[in-house]
Parts: C-alpha cells; sequence; structure tokens
C-alpha cells in the first residue's frame, strides 16, 4: 500500500511509531505539524500552485537574513 492510499490517521499512525518510547508531547506535535505541512506541499506543487522561483526564494531569505542582522 503506497503512502498516498493509507488514511491522515494511518499516515499519522507511522510517523509517531518512528518517534523513541521517551518522545514528549512536544515531539508528537512537532512530528504532526511537520508531516501535515509536507503533504500539504506536495499537492501544492502536484497542482501547481503557490510555487515560488529560484528567485523569489532566493529574495525572501536575502531579506530575512538582513532583517536578522
Amino acid at each position: 500500500m503506497s503512502a498516498t492510499s493509507l488514511s491522515p490517521k494511518e499516515r499519522a499512525r507511522r510517523a509517531l511509531d518512528q518517534l523513541p518510547d521517551a518522545a514528549t508531547y512536544e515531539d508528537v506535535i512537532e512530528r504532526l505539524v511537520v508531516l501535515h505541512k509536507v503533504e500539504r506541499g506536495l499537492a501544492q506543487a502536484r497542482e501547481g500552485s503557490d510555487l515560488l522561483t529560484q528567485d523569489e526564494v532566493e529574495a525572501h531569505f536575502a531579506r530575512r537574513r538582513e532583517s536578522r542582522s
């Protein structure tokens, strides 16, 4: 069964099973948030929506670096 054909609950279960037994609630939440963001980004890429050009990405990170200085 491919990862895309699994239900969100099963994908979450598999992601959480990879955490160590000593994982905190914060670790669990972080893992689920990252999983959701990755899946959302992959869906957007497949749809061709909300994509940035290389120049836009570089400009974004340049602005962030400047604001931290």
